[in-house]
């Protein structure tokens, strides 16, 4: 059996959508301010997010351990729409775009 124990690290599991909310995206990293960023910037032109804009937060969690954060990933990513929504909703209920917590300063 394995224990988890408090970790030092931080990881995120989040969702972004596109401008009109037609698509999510779910994603984990270990730096969301970055990985947002890196979203916004279209670094790989031919991915789906920058395919889709796909850059708008509207949902994340945090874990200590990247197993943990994985496994959450997997399972979101398993739901339908309307199961991701009602998600979305326990911490943003009108969907607004969570974007202005993570800006990076240049």
């Amino acid at each position: 059996m394995i224990e988890y124990q408090e970790g030092y690290h931080t990881y995120c599991v989040y969702i972004l959508t596109n401008k009109a909310k037609t698509v999510l995206y779910t994603g984990v990293t270990n730096n969301l301010k970055v990985r947002l960023q890196q979203h916004k910037d279209s670094l790989n032109p031919d991915s789906f997010t920058s395919k889709y804009k796909v850059f708008h937060l509207l949902y994340f969690e945090k874990f200590t351990w990247i197993q943990l954060a994985i496994a959450r990933e997997k399972e979101i990513k398993g739901w339908k729409r309307d199961k991701k929504i009602a998600l979305i909703k326990t911490i943003n209920p009108d969907l607004g775009f969570l974007d202005d917590l993570f800006t990076l300063n240049r």
